[in-house]
């Protein structure tokens, strides 16, 4: 079994403000080392599961935040970024058995994490066909494009209610939850439990009842907190201002979007 792992910063167990997610802050290697932690026991929980191969991909920020020294000898790691649109699942193909995403957090403009954003700061929200778009729905259905299903997801509840209405198969860990500007969370220890456990299970399921369905047409919207940058992608060519710092892309193509979201966030 070959598989996929995602690993991000701002929904890892404790991790609350953005001090403790900037490489160049003094809080930051608290995090940077849960954030691996987490990833270490995703590896377990999938290795336990019968994985063979694991490919793991640091995805947060400059992609240069898992301590390499402390992963497990037997897979392989993607670090920094090649600028592909599937950016956050960069090297996925249709040869993985499943993707496994530790560390994600609700979408921009939601409540649920203080640190809540989707790829970048720029945007104050993206929808996709109407839905807030989260770097989850994102790439899970990026990985579906592809035939492979997300099948485990870790991160904030806020992120797990909404993978629950999407696909409640994709096995999901709350390791925290958000209350304004703080947290309610497990403590690592708790969290790397729960998110072994949590991969092992789901990579024991009923693997392909997680794959979600890829729109054949896909409307994009993307708001910005910057008018200016607002009116500057919607350059972009298809791409439309519709006002209120807004822009609009619509393709027959899931990929047209994911090459799209690579330019203009």
């Amino acid at each position: 079994m070959k598989v996929y792992i995602s690993v991000d910063i701002e929904g890892v167990a404790g991790i609350t403000h953005w001090d403790e997610a900037d490489k160049k802050h003094s809080d930051y290697p608290e995090f940077r080392e849960q954030m691996t932690r987490e990833a270490v026991a995703a590896v377990e929980g999938a290795e336990a599961a019968g994985a063979t191969e694991i490919l793991v991909k640091d995805a947060h920020s400059s992609g240069r935040n898992l301590i390499t020294s402390k992963l497990p000898g037997g897979i392989r790691l993607v670090r920094a970024w090649a600028g592909h649109p599937l950016c956050m699942v960069q090297e996925l193909d249709e040869s993985f058995d499943a993707v496994l995403m530790v560390g994600y957090h609700s979408a921009a403009g939601s409540e649920a994490n203080s640190l809540a954003h989707t790829l970048s700061l720029d945007a104050a929200e993206i929808r996709l066909n109407g839905i807030r778009a989260s770097e989850f729905l994102i790439h899970a259905l990026a990985s579906s494009m592809l035939g492979v299903p997300t099948v485990f997801v870790s991160g904030d509840r806020g992120l797990m209610e909404e993978i629950e209405k999407i696909n409640p198969a994709i096995i999901r860990c709350g390791v925290k939850e958000g209350r304004g500007q703080s947290t309610i969370s497990m403590t690592p220890e708790a969290a790397c439990r729960a998110i072994r456990e949590g991969t092992a299970r789901a990579l024991r399921g009923n693997l392909k009842q997680c794959l979600l369905a890829v729109p054949e047409h896909a409307v994009l919207e993307i708001t910005y907190n910057d008018p200016n940058l607002a009116y500057r992608h919607s350059w972009y060519p298809g791409a439309k201002h519709v006002g209120h710092r807004t822009i609009r892309f619509e393709t027959a193509h899931y990929f047209d979007v994911l090459r799209m979201l690579n330019y203009v966030t």
